[in-house]
């Protein structure tokens, strides 16, 4: 899966209207002074947070390659993003990581180091990047990827990548990981 503002429209975006405990109709109110607005429902007082949703995802090489899927999915359908998606209540993000990448290009992957935690303004998304090495598999395109592809570093489509995090997150991982062994 993957990331910030244009995942908006699946968490962000939404206008609830209703109360998910009593059905009344909620409406915005701000609670406490120095936080935004929150929805209130209007008959039971309960207020419904709409927190973010968090993203885990890898990025590692085969063959001293990065390893980039092609989207098959919007947001982004048709751009290049490494292996990540959303993490399920109760799953820790590290196990979420391993199996978006295993789901997403069917390679096991071990997490070697946390790269780095992306978020955006305006974004209800939080992007959790690990470097990581393969451990096995065979690359192929999977769950909501239409291709997969290791690039060296000089083919890395950057004019063609899916999201703000996947341009940052990939600059980090070459400066740490490949760039340093040069």
């Amino acid at each position: 899966m993957n990331h910030e503002n244009e995942h908006a429209h699946s968490h962000g975006h939404v206008e609830y209207r209703f109360c998910p405990r009593c059905g009344g109709r909620l409406e915005k109110r701000r609670v406490k002074a120095i936080e935004p607005e929150r929805l209130v429902c209007a008959q039971c007082s309960f207020i419904f947070y709409l927190d973010p949703k968090v993203v885990a995802g890898t990025i590692f090489t085969v063959e001293g390659r990065v390893v980039l899927l092609r989207r098959g999915v919007e947001p982004a359908l048709g751009k290049w993003v490494f292996p990540g998606g959303y993490v399920d209540r109760g799953e820790s993000v590290r196990e979420a990581a391993i199996r978006e990448t295993q789901e997403e290009s069917n390679v096991q992957v071990r997490l070697c180091s946390l790269l780095d935690v992306y978020s955006y303004p305006q974004s209800p998304i939080i992007i959790v990047v690990y470097a990581a090495e393969v451990v096995g598999g065979e690359l192929r395109a999977g769950d909501e990827s239409v291709e997969a592809e290791a690039f060296s570093v000089s083919r890395i489509p950057w004019s063609d990548l899916a999201f703000q995090s996947t341009k940052e997150a990939l600059n980090e991982y070459l400066k740490l990981y490949v760039n340093s062994k040069t």
